[in-house]
């Protein structure tokens, strides 16, 4: 159970005192063998009016779309408190319009059952609860996604955050919104989509507009459940993953003068001579990643793009998540 809202129910439905509303006749008998009878007019106020709460997805839905969220208004009133009990994730929301409306802000779980319990007040003082119980659709079709960084693994400055998706991705934009990144330092960067890539059907990558900044500890959910990726296919999990970013090394190559520079936190490290591919065929300009470690190394040509280092290899700790500067 998670309660969604942080303020608490303050208003209080008035009471009418009254028995009855109209006109109502009684019979009065006084004691002894008199009797007299009288007609007493008696009219009662109305009941305030509450204001008017709607929830959607509605009760009973057995198919509601878990892309669209969860979301509540109440008209003639503002919200004071909304709870979202599930069999699934738990749901998080925020209030806007002076506090009438109040959104989910990820997709609902596939799959799954909800019960939502709203109350709205008037300024009259006037409140108004209500209760819906719905359950999300179970897609014939659903999407998969994997992380390539590792759990507490430390990579370099220049390496991208890689997500594999096992469907082919239509709507990005979706996707990109259901995805959060947290950094222990700031950090301004964007998503890059590659379809198909050499490793599944669609993949994006976060990249830093410059580098990370060493030391930076990142964390990343993909709030995937219930998102639709594509018409008719769904994410089905939350993927979760913490990594870090370790020491800055970077590599600047210059195919004019054959030479690269190897910078440690920097500082110039090493300098050493290069290949950058026969005539013709040379290194395109551009930043390159590494994202593998070996050693030794053997490169042979024609290999497109291919910086070889020459006589001696370079240290294995440099190939591990770096980005290579080549101008």
């Amino acid at each position: 159970m998670r309660r969604i809202g942080l303020i608490g129910v303050s208003a209080v439905a008035a009471l009418t005192l009254a028995a009855c509303t109209g006109n109502a006749t009684s019979t009065v008998r006084p004691a002894g063998n008199a009797s007299h009878s009288a007609k007493a007019s008696a009219t009662a106020s109305p009941s305030p009016a509450g204001p008017v709460v709607t929830i959607t997805p509605a009760t009973g839905d057995t198919k509601a779309d878990p892309s669209k969220g969860l979301t509540v208004t109440a008209s003639g009133g503002t919200l004071k408190n909304v709870t979202v009990h599930t069999t699934g994730d738990p749901v998080t929301g925020s209030y806007a319009s002076g506090n009438t409306a109040w959104h989910s802000t990820w997709a609902l779980d596939v799959s799954a059952s909800y019960t939502v319990t709203a109350t709205a007040a008037a300024k009259n003082g006037a409140t108004t609860t209500k209760t819906a119980t719905f359950r999300t659709l179970t897609p014939s079709s659903t999407f998969t996604t994997e992380i390539l960084e590792g759990y507490g693994q430390s990579y370099g400055v220049g390496m991208p955050v890689i997500l594999y998706f096992s469907q082919r991705i239509t709507d990005k934009a979706a996707v990109e919104r259901a995805l959060q990144l947290k950094t222990s330092r700031p950090v301004i960067g964007s998503w890059y989509w590659d379809e198909p890539c050499n490793m599944a059907a669609s993949c994006a990558y976060f990249r830093p507009r410059d580098y990370w900044p060493s030391g930076t500890t990142v964390s990343f959910t993909g709030h995937l459940n219930g998102v639709e990726g594509a018409p008719g296919v769904y994410g089905y999990h939350t993927l979760t993953q913490s990594f870090s970013i370790g020491q800055s090394v970077i590599a600047v190559g210059n195919t004019r003068t054959h030479r690269t520079q190897i910078y440690v936190d920097g500082k110039l490290q090493y300098d050493w001579p290069i290949s950058s591919g026969r005539p013709g065929d040379d290194t395109p300009n551009g930043s390159y990643l590494t994202i593998e470690k070996a050693n030794p190394v053997e490169m042979k040509g024609p290999v497109v793009g291919a910086v070889h280092v020459q006589r001696r290899l370079l240290p294995r700790r440099l190939l591990v998540g770096r980005r290579a500067g080549l101008r």
